[in-house]
């Protein structure tokens, strides 16, 4: 092997040592840690599982309080000066110059600290936990497993085993309540819902501190969340085009983005883990509770000032009016508002105008939650929605989203399928949907067994995913490639070339029938083009040992172009959700493997409509809306193969890796029609 290993992958490495060996004294990459515990855990070393995978945690922690200190100080040091062009330039140049300088002399060279899309949301998702929790049970630490195993339940509340698994921690010798923690809380959360508990309890003075503490730990997360928004920012909904020449444009398209990422911190700050809607009236209702703990503490110039304080957010209140006019008439004078709140409100609308105006500009759809909203509770006496374990039951803040509906195109289906071979299973009717499809033999029985074997390949290759666990379930492992890394390694002679080319004409192939099949009136553009295998594996349940109970999915239920809530029946049509994907198809490889079933739900991704049982030449299609919530059942023995797509009728989200598969297809044909030889630098092509 050691022969055949690509130098290219040798110069990365050396490269990669050298950098690392030189940044020696600096924080370890988290994604590195990550990964060495990642291989550990496949290798049954649990310690090093440990060692390594809280390593990757507190390095992660470290490079973002480090981001923010750096940020901080240099807006500080280097204050806008908006009096000219030139100098707001210089300032913004200087600034970036500061925090690079900052960054890099406590965390090393930044190169080393840039991770990729799928770490970043592995950490978001505390995928971390589930692996800290299989390894401190391994290692009969019983309290560190309960504490991992709650912390990733409080983010992935829908995962099934991991409640199983919280149940069975509860009846272990050695564990507590105390030991059910969440790691990741944060604390104004933390001070909040405790307030809550001592407010409902009669101990009105407990409460105060903790609702005063809750206030002070918010507005620091506020500035943090804020200076975190100022990094690299993706433009999706972009037309970059037509800021090609114009260097205002890109300052100003940055700066809008950056300015509605802070905009958001107020969702950020009131949105629990494992929920997509923040909790309604959070802010507020700091001041809400707090005037009724002050009343009732005879503080009535305290409960004054946080009354006018609620007012400023729901001015006219009718509640809140009646108290106010009470305690001026008992104190005989009027009361005025927290200024730290009547700042933030200020600073709230103030952006609101900008951001409203910097979308009108340029042709970019925007428009404000309100984040403010009290949609009431219970009412006793005090007239404080209580009972709540310090969260109110939250209503999804319909005026700011977008309900996911199907694609802008008519709802119609039944059209040619184009080739001879593919058979109608059953359309949206039997499949007790709407834009759902199910089709057989659209690839043979060969074809499947080949593609099968070029997955395998690509991973053994040294690309692939690695053999990594999934994403989605600690149970599993997966393996695939796109089409253009198939057709790299191609022209590198790592799979044979006949094999790439033939996963690029299959997925030509399953586009052109969804496309004909659903009578869609303009071309459907490939979003993404995925190639992956699932295999389940063996001894990584809990307590069972066993795969065949396992009651986790091997995808969870989700819609493809928005964020299935639920809770609120309803689908959000924004960020992170890929909102621009139109139609989505599945086309299985194999059959013979327990479990893996597709299914389709209700938006209550509970209510099964649907169950597909994957088999070769077998393709499931429909449109990628929140009228298609769908989700993989547990692989619980042997190995799952399919080719995953999703599609585009914006030509502007084409996916650009098929855009370079094309020409590479393309000079493929050329070269065979003039009877050439294959005489490129794959590289320069790639």
């Amino acid at each position: 092997m050691d022969g055949n290993f690509p130098r290219a992958s040798v110069l990365s490495v050396i490269l990669l040592s050298i950098v690392l060996s030189s940044s020696a004294a600096f924080l370890k990459p988290y994604d590195l840690l990550y990964d060495n515990a990642v291989q550990a855990f496949y290798n049954s070393d649990y310690k090093n599982v440990v060692h390594y995978m809280e390593g990757a945690l507190s390095s992660y922690r470290e490079v973002r309080r480090t981001k923010v200190r750096c940020r901080l100080r240099c807006q500080d040091q280097h204050p806008l000066d908006k009096t000219s062009d030139l100098r707001f330039f210089d300032v913004v140049l200087r600034r970036a110059a500061c925090m690079n300088k900052c960054i890099e002399e406590k965390l090393g060279t930044q190169s080393v600290h840039k991770v990729s899309e799928d770490v970043v949301q592995d950490f978001n998702r505390r995928i971390p936990y589930n692996y800290l929790q299989l390894a401190y049970h391994k290692l009969k630490q019983p309290d560190k497993a309960a504490a991992a195993a709650h912390t990733y339940f409080q983010a992935n509340p829908e995962h099934v085993e991991m409640g199983e698994n919280l149940e069975q921690y509860k009846d272990l010798q050695g564990v507590s309540e105390d030991h059910f923690v969440d790691r990741e809380a944060r604390p104004h959360q933390i001070s909040f819902a405790a307030a809550v508990k001592l407010y409902d309890k009669d101990d009105y003075e407990g409460a105060i501190v903790l609702f005063e503490e809750a206030l002070v730990e918010y507005y620091k997360a506020d500035v943090v969340c804020r200076a975190l928004c100022q990094g690299p920012q993706r433009f999706e909904g972009h037309d970059h085009l037509r800021y090609r020449y114009s260097l205002h444009e890109l300052v100003s398209d940055h700066f809008t983005q950056v300015l509605h990422c802070e905009h958001e911190c107020v969702r950020d700050l009131a949105t629990r883990p494992g929920r997509l809607s923040p909790m309604e009236n959070y802010l507020p209702l700091h001041y809400d509770y707090l005037q009724f703990a002050y009343f009732h503490m005879d503080r009535l110039e305290d409960a004054l000032q946080c009354a006018v304080t609620y007012l400023l957010f729901h001015e006219g209140e009718e509640f809140m009016t009646d108290n106010v006019n009470y305690y001026r008439e008992m104190l005989g004078h009027d009361g005025e508002p927290r200024e730290k709140a009547a700042w933030y409100l200020r600073r709230h609308k103030q952006e609101l105008e900008l951001l409203l105006l910097g979308s009108k500009i340029m042709g970019v759809e925007f428009s404000e939650g309100n984040y403010w909203s009290n949609t009431g509770g219970r009412e006793d006496s005090n007239r404080i929605p209580s009972g709540t374990d310090g969260w109110m039951e939250y209503v999804p803040i319909s005026e700011k989203k977008t309900v996911a509906v199907a694609a802008p195109q008519r709802l119609t289906e039944g059209g040619p399928l184009l080739y001879d071979s593919v058979q109608l299973v059953q359309s949206s009717v039997a499949l007790n949907g709407t834009q759902r499809v199910l089709l057989d033999h659209v690839i043979s029985e060969e074809q499947c067994a080949e593609l099968r074997h070029l997955a395998h390949a690509v991973t053994m290759a040294g690309d692939g995913y690695r053999g990594r666990m999934s994403p989605h379930t600690p149970n599993e492992k997966f393996e695939g490639a796109t089409v253009l890394k198939t057709l790299q390694y191609g022209y590198e002679g790592r799979v044979p070339m006949s094999s790439a080319r033939l996963f690029y004409d299959t997925s030509e192939r399953a586009r052109r029938i969804i496309e004909s099949y659903f009578l869609l009136n303009s071309t459907l553009h490939f979003s993404y083009t995925h190639l992956v295998c699932r295999t389940a594996i063996t001894d990584l349940r809990m307590f069972t040992g066993q795969q065949d109970h396992r009651n986790d999915l091997s995808h969870p239920i989700h819609a493809d172009n928005c964020l299935l809530d639920p809770e609120a029946n309803e689908c959000w049509k924004e960020p992170p959700a890929y909102t621009y994907r139109d139609y989505s198809a599945l086309l299985y490889l194999n059959g013979d493997f327990e479990g893996g079933e597709f299914i389709f739900t209700e938006m209550d991704a509970k209510t099964v409509t649907a169950s597909v049982k994957p088999r070769c030449g077998r393709m499931v299609g429909f449109s990628s809306g929140g009228e298609n919530p769908h989700g993989v059942k547990a692989v619980t023995s042997g190995q799952r193969c399919a080719v995953a797509l999703w599609f585009t009728l914006d030509p502007l989200f084409r996916e650009m890796e098929r855009l370079q598969a094309d020409e590479v297809i393309h000079m493929l044909d050329t070269q065979s029609l003039l009877g050439q030889g294959l005489n490129i630098n794959p590289k320069d092509e790639l």
